[in-house]
């Protein structure tokens, strides 16, 4: 052995020691990490996804067809119900592609999510990206998650305490006001797309996503208006946006609304973090479908690149992990996490809700 190996290796040893041991929290992501890789899950392929686009290209086909062949029938406002699904649908594909989980490279992943989000949704992938990027890294962190932010709705008493006139009466009565909201959800998801385009400083291919935006939002209506008489198409552009206002509103609120708000100066880990604040809908596959995975949001906000089709496969694996750990595990039904969000609404809006209620949270006040 050289002199110089001697001195190498004894630095090495020496940096080792005064290196500050792992923190075990991180050891146990990272344990829970090691399994689920071993099982072949995190593996991307957009094979995967074949179907899903085949059987919505086929549905968006037949409900074109029946859009220019019922002509002024009132049966067309179950046509544009239809159409509400499919662009929910698709806008579940979007997300995936956001979050590189359907093909293995970043660019394709990209376009992807462009193309389904802009072109056929009405959304900003740019908006969305960031947008969604903050909530996943903080979700339910009060000044961190875009999510809780203060809008119509508020999701901490000490906001709902500020508001006054008409916006103090609707926080004081926001839980059952939640749905009908949502019946505005789609309008505003389309405001935010072309304000992004428009007034953001920094924007990847602005110009394609506001001649994607353009397509979608100018085009779409013109064919509606072209199938049918003027009336009626105002009837049918109603009933899609209240449908697809819903359905995904519906479909995103009982993943995080109603679960623990954590302090923005939480010292809290990642697992944690993600656990605590997300809540599983029960329902099996056909809930799969429906939500398109969003009902497993525990497993995807712990891996949030992992194919939607993959999620159930990893739920057992994670169920019996928290079990280990004695980290809480939520799971319930659609109808009763609805319950839940309404009732931890009108309670923040009648300021009963304390953030750290949860003696969970409590463990992870800054101090």
């Amino acid at each position: 052995m050289t002199v110089t190996q001697t001195r190498s290796e004894s630095a090495r040893t020496t940096s080792e020691q005064a290196r500050p041991p792992r923190n075990k929290q991180v050891n146990e992501f990272f344990e829970l990490a090691q399994r689920v890789k071993d099982e072949g899950l995190m593996d991307r392929g957009a094979s995967s996804y074949v179907l899903r686009v085949i059987v919505l290209s086929f549905a968006f086909a037949g409900a074109f067809v029946a859009m220019f062949t019922l002509g002024d029938s009132l049966w067309q406002l179950a046509v544009a119900a239809f159409f509400g699904i499919l662009l929910t649908q698709v806008a579940f594909l979007s997300h995936d592609g956001a979050h590189q989980q359907v093909f293995r490279t970043g660019k394709r992943n990209e376009w992807f999510g462009r193309v389904t989000g802009n072109l056929i949704v009405g959304l900003s992938y740019a908006w969305w990206t960031k947008k969604h990027g903050k909530h996943h890294a903080n979700p339910n962190t009060i000044g961190k998650d875009g999510d809780i932010a203060p809008g119509a709705l508020v999701f901490v008493a000490e906001d709902a305490a500020q508001r006054t006139g008409f916006m103090g009466w609707l926080a004081r009565r926001q839980g059952w006001m939640f749905f009908p909201l949502l019946t505005l959800f789609a309008i505003a998801l389309h405001y935010n797309a072309l304000k992004t385009v428009f007034t953001a400083k920094k924007l990847k291919r602005r110009k394609t996503e506001l001649a994607m935006l353009a397509v979608r939002l100018i085009g779409f209506p013109v064919l509606i208006f072209l199938a049918m008489s003027p009336g009626l198409a105002l009837g049918f552009l109603a009933v899609q946006l209240v449908v697809f206002g819903v359905y995904m509103g519906g479909s995103f609120a009982p993943n995080h609304k109603g679960m623990p708000i954590i302090p923005k100066d939480s010292d809290m880990d990642f697992l944690r973090r993600q656990v605590l604040t997300s809540r599983n809908i029960k329902g099996g596959r056909m809930m799969d479908v429906a939500m398109g995975g969003l009902n497993l949001q525990v497993e995807h906000h712990l891996f949030p690149r992992m194919p939607s089709p993959n999620l159930h496969k990893v739920k057992p694996i994670v169920e019996e992990f928290c079990a280990e750990k004695g980290i809480s595990y939520t799971a319930t039904g659609l109808v009763q996490s609805y319950g839940m969000v309404v009732t931890y609404l009108n309670r923040v809006g009648l300021g009963y809700a304390d953030p750290m209620d949860c003696p969970i949270m409590a463990q992870y006040r800054p101090r």
